[in-house]
């Protein structure tokens, strides 16, 4: 009897004591009492309270600790280390109806949960189990965004990643998402802008993404599928983002395809075409753009007419969606001739890319401007493209895009100006000479820092401009037979026979 008379008696003390130092550090200046606190080693000697059944004093240890560490990073990551995380997961296992317990848990979590110690210990306690009950129950708004706040701290970690969606957590939020949709209470309107925005977090993990595809037959594909066609704007745009993540490999791509994504983006794309929303644009061209990287679906969305109905983006004046619409583009025609040679001859397409390629404020649209333009000549190679393109006054652009300091649209270049000049080299000589392209290929075999394939690009394009009498005689007169004798002894043996080889033909023209 004395006993039990002395264990409540304790009991009782600790909560008074507790409840003391809670409302002294909370109404107290920071650099006092908490300092004191923390010096005096009252964190150390409060934390075997965790281990407590008294519900009552593990809510006030929990309250105290957690004013006392609040934006303490030294005594956060001791907390850590002295194994607190295990004790709050087991606290809101044994206490889940218990709220205030359970939302002191939850807080420090919070605050602990953007310490790589914290999440490598979480992955060794089913976190992911108790925060899918505790969001199942959570009582109101606050309680939600908390849990969410948490979740999406913690899903930053790959690890955690598969285990959130391995313990369902993807459902969980997708069935609140569809509980919350289709009212106009911003509570609720922020609870799915952040659930929504960390589903798609959660498919940034190969792993995890693939769990939830599920085939195509996952109730979250599906879901995220619905979203697509929502007047809910975030849905809208965390459904496009979704989808762009899913189609990050192949099998995945050509599964959605068959399952009919590509019509519901279109219809998307197509609300949005007047004074809609950039962001929604852009993440519904990613998502296109992905899907149409398999051969297979190429020419599958070039027959559901996918270029025409995009094409509706030409009029926007955003960059983030011309950059991406460019790119889309590209994406499309690459290794497919018949959509090459039907863009390469519509003139207001090329009007619109001409405007792009001299965008001087925005060097991501100006470049992917002119890599689609060589684009529609490379893969097409058609001679009404090429005189469609010279029309359009397009070459100067592709002489330009040759000195890019970036090799791959050098090269892009480089090609796309040879396979004009081999095609029809009456309809390009002209715009050659007025934009003095011998000068600057010459340049390019010259410079001592120039990349080995650009110079072979280089060689190529002299090659086909040799059939031009006008362009041999403007080779003569700037000596580029030196220039090539000097890469006839360049240490690369490749590269000094293409000089040798481009020599000879031009001895055999002239």
């Amino acid at each position: 009897m004395c006993v039990c008379v002395c264990k409540c008696v304790c009991v009782c003390v600790s909560l008074c004591v507790l409840v003391c130092v809670c409302k002294c550090v909370c109404v107290c200046p920071v650099g006092s009492v908490r300092d004191s606190c923390i010096e005096a080693g009252l964190v150390t000697a409060l934390l075997p309270n965790l281990h407590s059944e008294d519900e009552g004093l593990l809510l006030h240890t929990g309250r105290a600790i957690g004013r006392i560490c609040f934006e303490n990073a030294a005594q956060q990551d001791k907390l850590v280390q002295e194994g607190v995380i295990p004790r709050l997961v087991t606290i809101m296992k044994t206490y889940p109806e218990n709220d205030p317990l359970v939302n002191v848990c939850l807080l420090a979590l919070c605050n602990l949960a953007d310490m790589d110690s914290a999440r490598e210990a979480l992955t060794e306690v089913g976190v992911a189990d108790v925060l899918t009950a505790q969001l199942r129950r959570a009582p109101d708004a606050e309680r939600r965004h908390l849990i969410l706040e948490v979740l999406g701290s913690l899903g930053e970690s790959d690890a955690l990643k598969l285990q959130f969606v391995e313990a369902g957590v993807p459902e969980v939020l997708s069935e609140m998402i569809g509980v919350l949709q289709g009212g106009n209470d911003p509570h609720d309107l922020c609870s799915i802008k952040i659930a929504s925005n960390l589903i798609v977090s959660l498919l940034l993990g190969d792993e995890s993404m693939q769990k939830c595809f599920g085939e195509g037959t996952g109730s979250v594909y599906k879901d995220v599928l619905s979203w697509l066609q929502s007047s809910n704007t975030q849905l809208q745009l965390a459904g496009a983002l979704a989808i762009a993540n899913f189609a990050r490999n192949d099998s995945n791509c050509v599964k959605m395809l068959e399952l009919g994504v590509v019509p519901h983006i279109l219809d998307l794309l197509e609300k949005h075409v007047d004074e809609g929303d950039v962001s929604v644009q852009h993440a519904g061209l990613s998502a296109l753009r992905n899907l149409a990287i398999p051969a297979s679906n190429k020419v599958r969305m070039l027959e559901d007419g996918v270029t025409e109905r995009i094409q509706t983006l030409l009029r926007s004046d955003m960059p983030p969606v011309q950059f991406k619409l460019l790119g889309t583009l590209r994406m499309m025609v690459d290794g497919q001739e018949r959509a090459a040679a039907v863009l390469g001859k519509d003139a207001g397409l090329l009007a619109r890319v001409m405007e792009w390629c001299e965008a001087k404020d925005h060097a991501g649209v100006r470049g992917e401007a002119n890599r689609l333009l060589a684009a529609l000549i490379r893969h097409s190679r058609d001679p009404d493209v090429i005189h469609s393109v010279v029309k359009a006054q397009g070459m100067q652009h592709l002489i330009t895009m040759a000195t890019s300091e970036h090799v791959i649209m050098q090269n892009e270049a480089l090609v796309a100006l040879a396979i004009a000049s081999a095609i029809d080299i009456d309809s390009v000589q002209g715009p050659f000479v007025e934009a003095e392209l011998l000068a600057t290929l010459q340049k390019m075999l010259q410079d001592p820092v120039g990349a080995v394939e650009v110079k072979f690009s280089t060689m190529g394009l002299i090659c086909s401009l040799a059939n031009s009498s006008v362009l041999r005689e403007q080779m003569e007169q700037l000596n580029l037979r030196g220039s090539l004798s000097q890469l006839s002894s360049h240490t690369n043996t490749k590269l000094a026979g293409q000089a040798d080889t481009v020599l000879a033909v031009l001895a055999e023209s002239s």
